[in-house]
């Protein structure tokens, strides 16, 4: 387990109602290894989001556990599992959860400020230049695009150098040059600062850059296979 940064042990996740019970995961086990890029894929409500913020930490499973880091997720309260998050992890979601009382720079620059980065500015301003957003940084999240604010987002998720990044459809609200340039820059992170890539796609050419695939069909976890 110690080359292992993600191990996953017979996740499932069920949503209880009066009618019935809807299993979104079902039995699911994996390892991801230190430093490696894998794709989960899989057809629409086949789990793969729910996977992702199982193996992150945002939700618990209803049985199953996940080591995180090193951490077992269940032995960890709310706070701690955040503060696991804050120290490993950085996030790319669909929704950005950018804060909109920010403008752009302001907001790749707060986990600097948080990490005490004494850079956070001009790190701030050169992971934006590099996401193609030089000429934006004093907009606020209102006044940007769908695919601007997707790229503040990821120049954000960058910004504190994380050991694992977990994006959920990462390229989605791109054009096709911004998304290559977006899949450009993640695959550098991977390969200069070793960060390891989990990333949820409908993309069949992101999902081929990386080195393995896991597919979930109906909430399992089909056979691995290399992307």
């Amino acid at each position: 387990m110690s080359d292992s940064v993600i191990v996953a042990s017979h996740l499932s996740k069920v949503v209880r109602s009066s009618e019935a019970d809807l299993t979104i995961l079902d039995n699911v086990s994996l390892q991801i290894e230190r430093s490696s890029s894998v794709a989960i894929v899989g057809a629409s409500g086949s789990g793969k989001s729910t996977l992702l913020s199982l193996l992150a930490g945002l939700d618990l499973p209803s049985s199953g556990e996940v080591h995180l880091a090193g951490k077992a997720l269940s032995q960890l309260d709310e706070d701690q599992r955040a503060a696991l998050r804050a120290e490993h992890v950085g996030f790319v979601f669909q929704s950005f959860q950018l804060l909109d009382s920010l403008t752009a720079l302001e907001n790749v620059m707060l986990p600097l400020e948080l990490h005490g980065r004494r850079d956070a500015r001009l790190r701030a301003e050169e992971l934006l230049g590099r996401v193609g957003l030089a000429a934006r940084v004093t907009h606020y999240p209102r006044q940007l695009s769908g695919g601007e604010q997707q790229r503040v987002a990821i120049a954000r998720a960058f910004a504190s150098e994380p050991d694992i990044l977990f994006a959920d459809e990462p390229t989605g609200n791109l054009d096709a040059v911004t998304g290559q340039r977006i899949t450009e820059l993640l695959f550098e992170l991977n390969r200069e600062q070793g960060t390891t890539l989990v990333l949820v796609t409908h993309d069949q050419r992101l999902a081929e850059r990386c080195q393995n695939a896991l597919q979930l069909d109906a909430g399992r976890l089909l056979e691995p296979v290399d992307a």
